[in-house]
């Protein structure tokens, strides 16, 4: 009998000494003390525009910490009624509850139940994972208790209210109210607060946009406890009990800006990291104009929808294989280089490709203005005589040289010379159109190739190449003279970049996005401002902005006079019509466009930058400077010198009733009066202005 004694002793020492093991084991899987005071939860990232308006939410889960102090009392009232109405008399466990979740548990011979406070709910949803085990439900016991050693009852219950899911990807209070009642939470009513805290228990089940009458069922459940324990009177439960509920959902937007959005997350994650940013709670705000995005949203969706039904009229072509024309969009502010507006395609579901920075495509014409800008700054003047006629260079082994200015010259060599575009090359204008002598000025307005290529033929391609690097444009560029007619690829973003030189006289600024970044406390993550630098002379920028006014008032971006206040740019247009350009600006805004298809294809006959891509820009920017003062290029206050001049010689006019006013850089005036006629007058066919 003495030896069953001991050995029953022994096997309850043993007991004990696994227990111990056992609880040991389950204390060390448990967070620390400092763990929990550090403890931050999962938060959600909000992008808002540079007027402050909410764009859209990065998120796990979708969450927004708010504190106590901004959450209704009868919110809290309403959860603490329902959820554990002793939670301020409890030490963190309900040890009636547990029993009676016990007994449950044992009938139903599974775990169904759990009889948890509000202080195991929070060890549960913050800290351990939602398996139904005895050692989960053990640590969750532990972990309450710890908590409640280590916090207030109101922290509980503020991080609680926190965390808490009530469905519909809305985690905690702020978040649920924004999403039920498009509010915030320190803006609930009584009734919107008890019907918030009915649908903790079960969110899918009591969610008023799944079944109104059960959300109102239990809504009047939670107003009745209110009652039983005097937060509320008879007349407040009466009045609350009553009012209708909202059944429409509500959900912030994703599909404006898509690809802004994208090129943000892109930036911030290879800096930071996924996790900080989808879960850190942090407020970004950018610089984009969500009624500039919502606008060339609209006019490239509208245009594109015209030129869609016009190009499958005219080829017969079925809906269901027909290639949708593509198109990119950015606009910045000429001053800061903030981004206002990004479109990167038609549709962000079907293609995620960004066109504005991942699409390099020849820029045609529109890169003409970079080869006037070294021609300025080499001795040339918006005057200078220009000789526009066919044109044959041949290519010796080492390097292009001009071997004719008549095509003639092709019947002295062999025919399969002629036909290796690597040995001879003809350089031709817009249909194929020459006209003899002619003016930069006019040589700019008109687009005109082979005034282009003996441009650079004069200044060299190395010296053409340099300008573009100092102007922004950082793509792989040709050293040979086609680059004079945009045979190198180049991105949306790097011409805009280019041009706002221009039009910021003479000063680089990069294009950035991202104005600050705040932490969930509203400390500073991320501060930037406009990098900015001189790589033109304002005198230079001015005289190419001057030429690109006259490209819109005489030449092929005629469109855009219909924008009616100063603006200058240039159109572009590359072979078989594959790619149309229209770069352009105004004192306050620069906006660039791009229109064709990621194939390659042909826009179609005519289709050039002038009728397809200009239309797009006039149509945008009449939009959104509608409320702008209108304004004027700045003239600088000195080494800029207005002469008129005779458009027939590009000397001196006879008078001042003759010619026209020009613009030159301070001693770079003709001095003599012309006497000659040797320049040939220009006009633009109809057809290359006028949109589709």
């Amino acid at each position: 009998m003495y030896r069953q004694i001991i050995y029953l002793y022994i096997l309850i020492l043993i007991l004990i000494g696994l227990l111990g093991l056992y609880f040991r084991q389950i204390l060390s899987e448990l967070p620390s003390p400092e763990t929990l005071l550090d403890y931050t939860p999962t938060l959600s990232t909000k992008i808002y525009d540079v007027n402050n308006e909410l764009i859209t939410e990065l998120f796990v889960e979708r969450r927004t910490w708010v504190p106590l102090k901004s959450i209704p009392v009868d919110l809290q009232n309403a959860v603490i009624a329902i959820e554990d109405h002793n939670f301020f008399r409890h030490t963190g466990i309900s040890v009636r509850g547990i029993l009676r979740a016990f007994l449950n548990n044992l009938r139903k011979r599974k775990v169904v139940s759990g009889g948890s406070t509000i202080t195991q709910q929070l060890a549960k949803i913050a800290f351990l994972t939602q398996e139904r085990t005895l050692t989960r439900k053990l640590k969750e016991l532990l972990l309450a208790i710890i908590l409640e050693r280590n916090f207030s009852k109101q922290e509980i219950l503020e991080m609680y209210l926190n965390q808490v899911y009530f469905g519909h990807g809305a985690y905690g209070v702020e978040q649920a109210s924004n999403v039920f009642f498009s509010k915030h939470a320190y803006e609930l009513s009584l009734s919107e607060s008890a019907l918030l805290a009915g649908m903790i228990r079960s969110p899918g089940y009591y969610s008023p946009f799944n079944n109104p009458k059960r959300a109102i069922y239990r809504r009047a459940t939670v107003l009745q406890r209110m009652r039983e324990l005097g937060y509320i009177t008879d007349r407040e439960f009466s009045i609350a009990n009553s009012e209708p509920i909202n059944t429409e959902k509500i959900s912030i937007s994703t599909t404006t800006a898509q690809y802004f959005i994208e090129y943000i997350k892109l930036l911030l994650e290879s800096k930071y990291g996924s996790e900080k940013i989808y879960n850190s709670g942090w407020s970004i705000y950018t610089t984009l104009d969500l009624n500039m995005q919502n606008t060339a949203e609209r006019v490239i969706n509208e245009r594109l929808s015209e030129f869609d039904k016009l190009k499958q009229n005219s080829y017969n072509i079925k809906q269901s294989t027909y290639e949708k024309v593509q198109c990119a969009l950015i606009a910045m502010d000429v001053k800061t280089g903030e981004i206002r507006a990004m479109v990167g395609g038609r549709n962000f579901k079907e293609s995620q490709f960004n066109r504005v920075i991942q699409a390099s495509r020849q820029p045609g014409s529109a890169f003409k203005p970079i080869i006037y800008t070294a021609a300025i700054e080499r001795g040339y003047t918006p005057s200078t005589i220009i000789e526009d006629t066919p044109v044959v260079y041949v290519n010796d082994g080492r390097d292009w040289h001009l071997a004719a200015k008549t095509t003639d010259y092709l019947k002295q060599l062999p025919p399969e010379m002629v036909k290796d575009p690597m040995r001879v090359w003809i350089p031709e204008n817009y249909k194929k159109r020459y006209y003899g002598n002619v003016l930069l000025r006019k040589a700019l307005e008109f687009s005109l190739n082979v005034c282009a290529v003996r441009v650079i033929e004069e200044i060299g391609p190395t010296t053409v190449i340099s300008y573009a690097r100092r102007l922004g444009i950082t793509s792989p560029l040709v050293m040979t003279y086609s680059l004079a007619l945009g045979a190198s690829d180049v991105t949306l973003l790097e011409l805009v970049r280019a041009y706002n030189v221009f039009a910021n006289r003479g000063i680089k600024v990069e294009p950035y996005s991202v104005i600050r970044i705040e932490d969930k406390n509203g400390k500073i993550v991320e501060l930037n401002s406009r990098k900015e630098e001189e790589v033109l002379s304002e005198q230079t920028a001015y005289i190419i902005t001057s030429l690109l006014k006259g490209v819109i008032q005489n030449g092929t971006g005629k469109y855009a006079k219909k924008l009616n206040r100063p603006c200058a740019g240039k159109t572009g247009t590359t072979n078989n019509y594959s790619d149309a350009w229209f770069i352009g600006y105004t004192p306050e805004l620069i906006c660039g466009v791009w229109v064709g298809y990621d194939t390659r294809a042909s826009l179609g006959d005519k289709m050039t930058g002038g009728v397809v891509a200009c239309p797009i820009w006039t149509e945008f920017m009449k939009n959104v400077l509608e409320d702008t003062p209108v304004s004027d290029f700045i003239v600088p206050e000195s080494g800029i010198t207005f002469v008129r001049i005779d458009p027939k010689t590009g000397l001196l006019a006879k008078n001042t009733s003759y010619g026209y006013e020009e613009v030159f850089i301070s001693g770079t005036e003709p001095k003599t009066v012309g006497a000659v006629t040797t320049t040939t007058y220009i006009s633009v066919p109809t057809e290359e202005t006028e949109g589709f």
